[in-house]
């Protein structure tokens, strides 16, 4: 009797093991769809989806949970990278629309440095020209309002912040551009 009930008791906490483990790796989707229709449910949303958000219940694995769903997706398929240089009022004005759209990016200063200036150059195919925003495989030289809303949106990004968040900060590489290191002919030009 004390082995059928010690069977017993192994089992249900094999199951309820079982079942805490798919609990905290759950994650739960909500939508809205073409007729505003709100949806929710443990698979992810079609493409034509929108206002998508997604919680992972039960604290388990779920990237960077503080961001949209959305946002989170592109980032995955299109990664954003900004080339930057120093004292650049078009470099400030492509900061500002990103930050606006809430969109995570890594910042390169392309000024000052010659390993960022070569990747540059490889980027644009010429001259280190500055800013230019490269979103997954394709890049834009310059800034270009329009032109870099048409592609972060092509790239699935959100057009704004949600209400109640923050937009992330970027992730710089090549140290700030700030300082006047570069030579005069390894300096990127401006638009």
């Amino acid at each position: 009797m004390q082995l059928k009930t010690t069977l017993v008791a192994l089992g249900a906490a094999s199951a309820l093991a079982l079942a805490a483990q798919a609990l905290a790796q759950s994650n739960v989707y909500r939508w809205t769809d073409k007729d505003g229709k709100v949806h929710f449910s443990d698979s992810p949303p079609p493409e034509e989806a929108k206002d998508v958000t997604r919680k992972t219940l039960g604290g388990g694995p779920a990237g960077d949970s503080s961001l949209p769903y959305e946002t989170q997706v592109a980032m995955k398929r299109n990664p954003v990278t900004v080339y930057v240089g120093e004292r650049c009022a078009p470099c400030d004005n492509a900061r500002a629309l990103l930050s606006k759209r809430g969109i995570p990016y890594t910042e390169r200063n392309a000024q000052g440095n010659a390993q960022e200036i070569e990747a540059l150059q490889k980027i644009t195919g010429g001259p280190a020209t500055v800013p230019v925003l490269v979103v997954g495989s394709s890049n834009l030289k310059g800034f270009d309002e329009d032109g870099w809303n048409a592609a972060l949106d092509s790239a699935g990004y959100p057009r704004s912040v949600l209400p109640g968040r923050t937009a992330p900060e970027p992730v710089r590489v090549g140290g700030p551009a700030k300082s006047p290191a570069a030579a005069p002919d390894n300096k990127p030009q401006q638009q």
